[in-house]
């Protein structure tokens, strides 16, 4: 049965996302750090929890971006935007029979690049699973190295492609048990998962036309940070393919990302033949990151749902 979701956003903050609650249970991971309150742009990530709007980049220059570490203009009960020196940004988000829908839009001078990622760090139990069809290409960055065998890692890789749900044969799908490990990976043209937690699902979409989507996963099971580890586990809806805006390709390729139908991928950045693996800088249809085009504006949504089955999809 469909769960109706609630969420809180916190516009003098970043515009962050501080709960998305439903069905007598809280979606979103809070941490414990301290300091969210008084970060300003520029300032070192602070890891709260809830979803930060990370926008223009992730990793990088500046730490998650520039947008979580400003206070956003509340407009409306359901409008904030907030303005950077190269860009402004506009959220809508509201409920709609119980689905949460964040519309946004972004003003740019055309040709400016970026990526956005809806950083949504969870509260799931070790035995939780993220959905996504099966041969979906998935990017693992140099910190999986160390769980490969030894010499699989490319020399001098950004990144190495192989296919989801056991990318080199990491079971990346599976969200525990909590085994020390902290590595990052991204969903290439994947724009729908879903987060399955015994009977409870929860479903992000991201609609865009003509810019790549993706879905970037951080999978902490108290392997970072060093001394003192903790479990969070991020799921995160993205325009774009890289982390780090620095490393976005510039790429021959135009167009829309596709997304990949279950079981049959194809296309440029894919895995090899057979199952293996590409080392990065594989081409994406649509690049690495999205592109402002000629009317100064890109607009896209991330639909957030949740149901509740007596099994599990």
């Amino acid at each position: 049965m469909d769960v109706p979701l609630r969420v809180s956003v916190d516009s003098a903050r970043g515009g962050r996302w501080t709960s998305l609650a439903g069905g007598g249970r809280e979606w979103l991971w809070r941490g414990a750090a301290t300091g969210r309150d008084r970060v300003v742009p520029g300032d070192a990530f602070v890891d709260a929890g809830g979803l930060e709007e990370c926008l223009p980049t992730v990793r990088g220059v500046p730490d998650h971006g520039d947008v979580w570490s400003r206070p956003w203009r509340q407009v409306t009960p359901e409008i904030a935007t907030v303005e950077c020196a190269d860009f402004t940004l506009t959220r809508r988000i509201r409920g709609l029979g119980g689905t949460v829908v964040a519309d946004y839009r972004l003003t740019a001078e055309p040709g400016y690049r970026f990526v956005w990622a809806g950083h949504a760090l969870l509260e799931v139990s070790p035995t939780a699973r993220l959905v996504a069809p099966d041969g979906t290409p998935t990017r693992l960055y140099p910190e999986a190295a160390d769980l490969l065998p030894a010499g699989d890692w490319p020399a001098g890789a950004r990144w190495m492609t192989a296919p989801w749900p056991a990318p080199a044969g990491l079971p990346l799908d599976r969200l525990g048990p909590d085994d020390g490990t902290a590595l990052g990976a991204i969903l290439v043209g994947c724009p729908d998962v879903r987060v399955v937690d015994g009977p409870d699902v929860l479903r992000w979409r991201l609609d865009c036309a003509d810019q790549p989507r993706s879905v970037a996963l951080w999978r902490n099971l108290r392997g970072w940070p060093q001394p003192a580890p903790y479990r969070s586990v991020g799921v995160e809806p993205m325009l774009g393919a890289v982390f780090d805006l620095a490393e976005a390709g510039s790429g021959p390729d135009s167009g829309p990302a596709a997304a990949p139908a279950a079981g049959n991928v194809a296309g440029d950045g894919d895995p090899a033949p057979g199952g293996g693996t590409v080392a990065g800088g594989d081409a994406v249809p649509g690049g690495d990151a999205a592109l402002v085009p000629a009317n100064g504006e890109v607009r896209w949504r991330l639909t957030v749902s949740a149901y509740r089955s007596g099994r599990t999809p």
